[in-house]
């Protein structure tokens, strides 16, 4: 399940999906790697399909990975 989806009120405006992620040494080398993951779980398991189905195009939906490690923090889109 995604972290946070939000759908426009107006059919203009874009849709956000974020997920965030907190980096984990062992599996991620750096806070971009975390990021990357981030964006890759929100494809993999198709959080937009929600947005999809109200007929909101892709074109209008902003993706963004957040990743942790203690208080630094990489936003990645």
């Amino acid at each position: 399940r995604y972290d946070i989806l939000m759908k426009p009120l107006q059919k203009n405006l874009p849709a956000i999906i974020i997920e965030f992620k907190v980096h984990n040494p062992k599996k991620e080398s750096s806070l971009a790697d975390t990021v990357k993951a981030a964006l890759q779980q929100i494809r993999d398991k198709a959080y937009d399909t929600e947005l999809f189905a109200t007929g909101i195009p892709k074109e209008q939906i902003r993706y963004y990975g957040f990743a942790f490690a203690g208080k630094q923090v990489l936003i990645g889109e």
